[in-house]
């Protein structure tokens, strides 16, 4: 039996890598990039520590930095993005008419991917070994930081 790991899509490691940034600055470690036509057009990462905000999870720091766009761009785009998404960035997806999202894992946090589907987006989840391992370990030695972050 092989013991290979599958190589992580380009978009993938990019909201990965945005994640790390982020847990390099203080904050809770989740990344995410909006993909249009094969190319990034905005990257982001959860930046509620670090700019003392109310909604800058890692889509919307995503969505944000993309810029104001057409409804004809966010149609045609992927949203990837190192955890599920909560019902704040599912609502964001929704309101834009994002058609697809890439999750890395929902085993630490199951956000509102059901309602995404039932609302036709495809969404599809990596299960990956990386983002798991980043957000086990994020929410185990910050639990409150964490618990703030998803309003508990």
């Amino acid at each position: 039996m092989s013991t290979l790991k599958k190589p992580v899509d380009q978009f993938m490691q990019a909201a990965i890598d945005e994640a790390l940034k982020g847990r390099a600055e203080g904050g809770v470690p989740i990344g995410s990039v909006l993909v249009h036509d094969g190319k990034i057009i905005g990257r982001g990462h959860n930046r509620r520590v670090q700019q003392g905000s109310a909604i800058l999870h890692g889509e919307m720091d995503a969505l944000e930095n993309a810029g104001r766009q057409p409804a004809s761009v966010y149609a045609q785009t992927t949203l990837y993005t190192t955890l599920s998404p909560c019902p704040m960035c599912s609502g964001a997806i929704l309101l834009y008419g994002i058609k697809q999202v890439i999750v890395g894992e929902h085993r630490t946090f199951m956000g509102e991917e059901d309602l995404l589907q039932k609302r036709g987006v495809k969404v599809q989840v990596l299960d990956n070994h990386e983002c798991i391992t980043m957000m086990s370990e994020f929410i185990q030695a910050h639990p409150t930081l964490w618990n703030e972050d998803i309003g508990v």
